[in-house]
C-alpha cells in the first residue's frame, strides 16, 4: 500500500516512538510511507522539545496559543492536499492532535480512507493540565475529527469507551495499543559492565523510564530507600528527565541516599534498553486511566519484573501474578507493600519478567503485528 502519514508532532520524545516505530513496521512489510508534519520534528534529536515553536507558545496567552493551532492547521492541510496530489496514497494515518482538522478536510474532498491513531482525549487532558480557552470550539474539533475517520483507532479500551461516547460508531472502532519493536529490546544480554559503570554491581535496582511528573510517585520511593532499605542493598535508577529531577535529587541528598539514587537525565534511544536491562524491578507508579504505556511494553520485552498499578487499562496489556504485579492506586499504602514484597522475593521477580515476555509474544504486542492490524483494516476500507 501507499500510506500518507500524518502528524503534527514537534518533540522527539513517546510520542516519536510511537511515529517512527510503526512506520518502520509498515516498511517491514512491504508499504510505501510519505511523512507529512512539522519540520522541526525532523530536524530534533530524541528528548528534544517542540522547539522554537513551543517556545514562543509557552510564552503567549493560552487564547492566543489556541489561535496559533487553528493557524497551522490551515498550513497543514495545504502541505497534506499537496502530499496526497503527487503521492495518491490508498490510505490517510493521521495521529490525532487538538485542532488538527486537516485529515477530515482530505477525506471529504477526495474521500481517500481516513485511519485517526487516538492516544488521549485530549479536550479532556488539557482542561485538567494545561488549561483550554475556546472549550466549546475544542469539543467541536475533537468530535468531528474523530467522527469523520473510516477507523478510530484508540491506544486501549477505557479510550475507546470515550470515543464512542463522542459519538463514533462502535463498528468504526478498533483498540490498537501500543508495542515494542522485538529487534531493538533483546531480553538476553550480559548487564554486568552497565552495573558496574553506574556502582550498582549486587544491588536490587528499582527503574523508571520516562519524563518525571509529580504524580508519578518517584519521591516515594527515595522515601522507602530511607526508611525501610537501609540494610537492603536497594538503589533507584531513573532513565529520562522532567521538572522533578531537581526535587527529588534534593530529596535523596537531605535523606542521605543520594549515592543510591541515580538520575542519567535524557538517553539517546538507543541507549535505553542497556538501562532498563539491569532494572530488577520496572516502575509504573502511575498512568491515567487511557493511557498505553510504552515503557510497560519495553520493561515487557526485557523480561523485567513489573510492578503497576490494578485498572483496566493496565491489565489489558499484563496479568497480575502472571506478567506483573499490580497494586490498588486508591490504597496509599499499597505502592509500598508491593515494593517489599519483590525486593525481598527474586524467584518471583525472575517468574514475573519470564511471564512478561511471553505475553508479549503470545498477545502480539509489536509494532509490527499492529502494522498487520492497520493493513487488514485498510484493505476492508477499500
Amino acid at each position: 500500500m501507499k500510506i500518507l502519514f500524518h502528524h503534527r508532532t514537534a518533540s522527539k520524545d513517546g510520542m516519536d516512538v510511537h511515529i517512527t516505530e510503526l512506520i518502520a513496521a509498515f516498511e517491514r512489510q512491504g508499504h510505501e510511507v510519505r511523512i507529512v508534519g512539522p519540520s522541526s520534528h525532523a530536524k530534533a534529536e530524541f528528548g528534544e522539545g517542540g522547539g522554537l515553536t513551543s517556545m514562543i507558545r509557552g510564552l503567549l496567552p493560552a487564547a492566543l496559543g489556541e489561535i496559533l493551532e487553528l493557524a497551522y492547521d490551515v498550513l497543514a492541510y495545504r502541505r497534506l492536499k499537496r502530499a496526497y496530489l503527487d503521492f495518491q496514497p490508498d490510505v490517510l494515518y493521521e495521529r490525532y492532535n487538538l485542532f488538527l482538522m486537516a485529515g477530515r478536510k482530505l477525506k471529504k474532498k477526495f474521500g481517500v480512507p481516513f485511519l485517526l491513531e487516538i492516544n488521549a482525549p485530549l479536550v479532556q487532558e488539557r482542561q485538567i493540565h494545561g488549561g483550554l480557552r475556546f472549550k466549546s470550539l475544542a469539543n467541536w474539533c475533537e468530535r468531528s475529527v474523530w467522527r469523520a475517520a473510516d477507523a478510530a483507532l484508540p491506544v486501549s479500551a477505557p479510550l475507546a469507551r470515550i470515543v464512542e461516547q463522542a459519538g463514533v460508531v462502535p463498528a468504526r472502532i478498533c483498540i490498537i495499543p501500543n508495542g515494542v519493536n522485538l529487534q531493538r529490546f533483546s531480553a538476553s544480554q550480559n548487564n554486568d559492565k552497565t552495573r558496574a559503570e553506574l556502582g550498582f554491581e549486587g544491588a536490587i535496582i528499582l527503574g523508571f523510564t520516562g519524563f518525571m511528573r509529580p504524580w508519578h510517585g518517584l519521591d516515594r520511593v527515595i522515601q522507602l530507600i530511607d526508611e525501610r532499605w537501609r540494610g537492603l542493598n536497594v538503589r533507584l535508577l531513573i532513565v529520562g528527565d522532567g521538572p522533578i529531577r531537581a526535587d527529588l535529587e534534593a530529596q535523596a541528598k537531605r535523606l542521605g541516599v543520594e549515592d543510591r539514587v541515580k538520575i542519567t537525565g535524557v538517553a539517546p534511544r538507543d541507549q535505553v534498553e542497556r538501562f532498563v536491562s539491569i532494572f530488577d524491578i520496572a516502575l509504573q507508579p502511575s498512568a491515567v486511566s487511557y493511557a498505553s504505556p510504552l515503557k510497560i511494553f519495553e520493561y515487557m520485552a526485557l523480561d523485567r519484573a513489573i510492578i503497576a498499578p490494578d485498572q483496566e487499562n493496565i491489565r489489558d496489556i499484563v496479568s497480575h501474578g502472571v506478567s506483573a504485579y499490580l497494586f490498588d492506586p486508591d490504597d496509599e499504602n499499597a505502592f509500598s507493600s508491593a515494593l517489599d514484597i519483590l525486593c525481598h522475593d527474586e524467584k518471583l521477580r525472575t517468574r514475573l519478567g519470564k511471564g512478561a515476555r511471553a505475553q508479549i509474544e503470545t498477545r502480539g504486542f509489536t509494532w509490527d503485528e499492529n502494522a498487520k492490524k492497520i493493513e487488514k483494516l485498510t484493505q476492508e476500507l477499500t
